[in-house]
């Protein structure tokens, strides 16, 4: 984003360039993390003596639902508890899940299903914009783009300042954010 300021110099016109600076705040789940974290707690499912005869069965789609099956609440609880486990240990926010409610299926078992958060939804866009706004930072700026948000300013340091806010208000927006799409034109 190169914006031109014209001085005029007497008899002509220069054209100076002013920089600006941008990146882009995301909310991406790794999906192949997850798929591993997925096979890892089956294969510790499967070998496990307290699941031995169990119904316990992980599934995902490869793209953004989870739905976890067990024989009763108790069993479930600790398939959820696996895959957390899982799911940290290759590194992937547990904030970036969104469990439904327990529910029975069929053949006597209960299900959970769980939906990974890809993009940011627009109130909590809002609610970045916002932050940004508050935070008094001189010449930022904050826009929403579908399911992101873009922040441009001239200056690093100032972006560098907003990193830093949205990381302390991550926790309160209950979603995990990146930092994506550095550019400095």
């Amino acid at each position: 984003m190169l914006r031109w300021k014209t001085l005029d110099r007497g008899s002509g016109s220069i054209f100076v360039s002013k920089q600006q600076n941008s990146f882009d705040v995301v909310c991406n789940i790794d999906v192949q993390e997850v798929s591993n974290a997925v096979n890892q707690a089956m294969k510790e499912i499967q070998t496990r003596f307290d699941f031995k005869g169990s119904k316990s069965n992980i599934t995902f789609d490869g793209k953004e639902e989870l739905v976890l099956v067990s024989d009763d609440e108790k069993k479930l609880k600790s398939v959820v508890d696996i895959l957390k486990e899982k799911l940290v240990k290759r590194k992937v926010p547990l904030n970036g899940l969104i469990y439904g409610k327990m529910e029975e299926a069929a053949g006597n078992t209960v299900r959970q299903s769980a939906k990974l958060q890809q993009g940011i939804p627009s109130e909590k866009a809002k609610e970045i914009v916002k932050t940004i706004k508050n935070s008094k930072l001189r010449k930022v700026q904050a826009s929403i783009q579908s399911d992101q948000v873009r922040v441009t300013s001239p200056n690093k340091d100032e972006l560098q300042e907003v990193m830093r806010l949205l990381r302390e208000q991550e926790t309160s927006l209950g979603i995990p954010l990146q930092f994506t799409n550095y550019r400095s034109n």
